[in-house]
């Protein structure tokens, strides 16, 4: 099962300043689960039941992207959920 890769990567923005270290923790996470559900849905895996821990897990490691915590799958599942 092949993922396509972008042709290329979007430029990095700064994030603004002055806010709270748990925003930013928060921020990156729903970026990463959002990466995550694209890549999985693109792989065949439609549903939230599918999508078990190591399953992301996996992914995370084809496409290039440090594994994710229970926190950050947990995410992955529910915008999977959400989407639909």
């Amino acid at each position: 099962m092949l993922i396509d890769l972008p042709c290329k990567p979007l430029a990095k923005k700064a994030l603004p300043a002055g806010r709270p270290r748990d925003w930013y923790i928060t921020h990156n996470r729903r970026l990463k689960a959002m990466r995550l559900a694209i890549a999985l849905l693109d792989s065949g895996v439609y549903l939230p039941n599918q999508a078990h821990n190591r399953t992301i897990r996996s992914t995370a490691e084809r496409v290039g992207i440090h594994p994710p915590s229970d926190t950050t799958c947990h995410m992955v599942r529910a915008l999977m959920r959400y989407s639909r």
